[in-house]
């Protein structure tokens, strides 16, 4: 797998100098017109994660892959990337044109948490695809930012959280189950959504992230400081999963990751989800798949 992609690195591949507030390490937000990295001469985006999230509005077709998941765009889509998860767009050569914008996590301190919004989440939507009506809607916003981020304004960054935020709304609105994140939560999804907050943040597995640490539910259990048995409860009342079923559903998932997109073979694979033996891996993958890691990989490559 590859090393996780910085924002320096960004700048460095696709502008070729560093924003002086990257060197200095604070908030970051910047914006641009895709058309001079796409068509017959771009370059492949290479499957990985990233340190930075990116709002990106297309007009073209091409799948992207998240995570275990591809997603074909037919026509035109708005896309979210966070750090979390893993992505990469084939057939950049068949996207005629868009914008995007690429911003830290620093650029939202002391503004709230971007990560809250469905959106940004592992298990949210990811892309959006759009109608031409939809299409001209967030094209505005990108307009507006294109303009702010050249005015003289003291106040434009401001302005820009606030168009950021504009965007991540009118999607949200597409997709009505998102609006379930916005509704209070009670004692069991407060604990639910730590438990799935952590298993997520042990993911995707790469070079520099190699080994799982939490495997059962009481390795979670221990971590969030509650009984097993509480969290179990919780867990079932909200997701009605079993905490070992999630936990199993994730680690599965992450093993189509490694076999699909990782030169790692089998036993380091195994070891890198916490299985002691490959066997015991071939085991559990095929309890699953119905099928042996090996077998899926061959499926996978053809």
């Amino acid at each position: 797998m590859s090393r996780i992609e910085t924002i320096a690195d960004f700048y460095r591949n696709k502008i070729g100098c560093l924003p002086e507030d990257i060197q200095n390490g604070v908030g970051h937000f910047n914006v641009f017109r895709l058309e001079p990295y796409i068509g017959k001469s771009s370059r492949p985006v290479p499957y990985s994660r990233r340190d930075y999230f990116k709002i990106m509005l297309v007009k073209g077709t091409g799948n992207i892959h998240y995570a275990d998941r591809i997603v074909p765009v037919h026509k035109q889509a708005l896309t979210f990337s966070n750090p979390l998860i893993p992505y990469k767009w084939d057939s950049t050569e068949q996207i005629g044109s868009g914008m995007f914008c690429v911003f830290n996590q620093s650029f939202f301190l002391n503004y709230g948490s971007i990560s809250r919004y469905a959106v940004f989440q592992p298990g949210g939507t990811h892309v959006f695809e759009l109608s031409d009506e939809q299409y001209r809607h967030i094209s505005a916003f990108y307009s507006r930012m294109f303009e702010e981020i050249e005015s003289d304004y003291v106040h434009k960054y401001d302005v820009l959280r606030n168009l950021v935020l504009d965007i991540v709304h009118t999607a949200q609105k597409m997709n009505p189950s998102a609006e379930l994140s916005s509704r209070p939560l009670n004692a069991a999804s407060r604990i639910t959504s730590l438990f799935l907050e952590l298993l997520e943040r042990q993911f995707p597995i790469d070079d520099e992230h190699r080994l799982v640490q939490l495997r059962s539910p009481s390795d979670f259990s221990d971590h969030l400081s509650i009984h097993v048995n509480h969290l179990n409860r919780a867990v079932k009342e909200i997701t009605h999963k079993t905490t070992s079923a999630l936990i199993a559903e994730r680690l599965i998932r992450e093993s189509c990751i490694l076999l699909r997109h990782s030169n790692w073979n089998v036993c380091e694979i195994a070891w890198s989800l916490g299985f002691a033996e490959a066997t015991h891996f071939n085991n559990f993958f095929k309890k699953h798949l119905l099928m042996t890691p090996l077998q899926y990989k061959k499926i996978d490559s053809i």
